[in-house]
């Protein structure tokens, strides 16, 4: 189903400057966007068409399949299912304190006051808000007025969350913290929509790319199809992605398997020819080209693991009953990860696995978690990447632990599965904790139902429970 459409949508300014040349796009529902481009290139202006601020000049914008409406009605309808964040949150946030702020979109609904107090009070608690409910949003980081003007937008509801240039002026903690939340948004059945130029975010997040230049649509469709095709990249004026860059260089010196396109580093490590040489003992009639077999190499020899060293090439013999081989490794002993719902927090719990599965690298995912963890007094070695990272760590047989909450514990189960899946290695993973059980019966209903790579979630709880009774309106 297509949430948002527009047909030969077109856009000038009052000085007859054209920002939008006929785009015609089609937007699923419950997927992630990215629309790239250099700025100038017509992603604000289109956002402001999409939620209608904007009327074009010529063509249409549907939702749902409906011409949207430029009535009073009509509009107040749109901007409930369509949210927008501008990029400048202080354009965006007028209210005099945090609570008032995220509280003006259920009050121009009518919703009633206890409706929207509940309202309220679940935002500030799922965007980790509620120590700052009552401070002015001018005395808030960047971070913290991010976080905001989303919980204003999502206040409402909204089918389908339009964000412009979301990670600008964010530090990299920051950013991942907005990123955990948009991922969570998303499956939860949320369609997220952002604008950006930074192409390493659009190739590694997005489920589809819009490439836009001089306010047209240049190119459309997966990551890894738009981002190979390096022309109309620089007709955008923009840079491939850094690891696609990366990738085509070592597979130039022969370093990498061929014809592939690594999304993120996990599955570039992947692709890459390990050159391993060592000094073996072998027999007198061992013969150089001959391969052979060294056994199980522990640490004293693979610092980063347990491999079994086989078919091992033979390059050079001495007389001296040694010879040098490269080594083929196969990792014989990945380490583990484990996913723990911050949310069902239990102390004895906790230290249990701690100790039963032997945890020495401890990563923590979005802001509620992160700050449960601090109060908890949870050591975390890892806050950005943690999905990522926590793979790499157990390819070299760390035992990872990543802290999470309820409506990320599915998203991170399913990145990780998928990625044992890919890569053929079979790394240990364990949801564990009170909710394992569930969290794995989920997973296996939703495995078993869903024909494409995403599976969505339920909204958490009672966020967007308003309440409404029958016989009011919303406006």
């Amino acid at each position: 189903m297509m949430i948002l459409e527009t047909q030969n949508l077109e856009y000038s300014y009052p000085d007859g400057t054209k920002a939008i040349d006929n785009v015609s796009i089609q937007i699923p529902a419950g997927e992630k966007i990215s629309f790239v481009g250099k700025n100038g290139s017509g992603k604000s202006t289109l956002f402001l068409l999409l939620n209608g601020t904007f009327k074009p000049k010529k063509g249409k914008v549907l939702l749902g399949g409906q011409e949207i409406s430029y009535s009073s009605s009509g509009l107040l309808d749109l901007r409930k299912r369509v949210g927008i964040v501008f990029q400048n949150s202080d354009d965006q946030i007028i209210a005099p304190t945090v609570y008032q702020d995220i509280a003006f979109g259920p009050s121009n609904l009518n919703y009633k006051r206890e409706e929207i107090d509940k309202i309220v009070n679940k935002m500030l608690d799922y965007f980790g808000l509620q120590s700052l409910k009552d401070k002015p949003p001018h005395h808030l980081s960047g971070g913290q007025k991010k976080r905001v003007a989303i919980a204003g937008v999502l206040a409402m509801d909204p089918d389908v969350i339009i964000l412009d240039e979301p990670l600008s002026n964010l530090d990299p903690v920051g950013a991942d913290e907005i990123l955990d939340i948009l991922n969570e948004l998303n499956h939860s059945g949320k369609t997220i929509i952002i604008s950006t130029h930074d192409v390493d975010l659009a190739y590694k997040w997005s489920d589809r790319v819009y490439l836009m230049s001089g306010g047209k649509l240049i190119d459309e469709g997966s990551p890894k199809n738009v981002f190979s095709n390096e022309e109309q990249v620089r007709n955008a004026s923009l840079k491939s992605p850094v690891i696609l860059d990366f990738y085509h260089e070592l597979e130039k010196r022969w370093l990498a398997t061929g014809g592939q396109q690594p999304k993120d580093i996990p599955e570039l490590v992947q692709l890459l020819h390990k050159i391993d040489l060592m000094r073996v003992d072998v027999g007198p009639d061992t013969r150089v080209g001959e391969c052979v077999n060294l056994g199980v190499l522990y640490r004293d020899y693979s610092k980063d693991g347990i491999y079994e060293a086989v078919n091992s090439r033979v390059l050079c013999k001495n007389d001296d009953g040694t010879a040098v081989v490269e080594v083929n490794r196969r990792v014989l002993k990945p380490g583990i990860i484990c996913v723990y719902n911050m949310e069902s927090y239990d102390k004895d719990e906790y230290a249990q696995i701690v100790s039963e599965y032997d945890i020495n690298f401890i990563g923590a995912m979005g802001k509620r978690s992160k700050e449960r963890a601090e109060e908890e007094g949870i050591e975390i070695v890892c806050n950005s990447g943690v999905i990522d990272k926590s793979i790499l760590n157990a390819l070299t047989g760390n035992r990872c632990l990543i802290l999470t909450s309820q409506g990320m514990v599915e998203h991170t189960s399913k990145r990780i599965r998928d990625y044992i899946k890919k890569s053929g290695i079979r790394l240990s993973f364990h949801p564990v904790g009170k909710s394992a059980a569930e969290i794995e019966e989920n997973t296996k209903k939703r495995d078993e139902v869903s024909n494409s790579d995403v599976i969505k979630n339920e909204p958490p709880a009672d966020i967007y429970d308003h309440g409404v009774d029958d016989e009011e309106t919303c406006g």
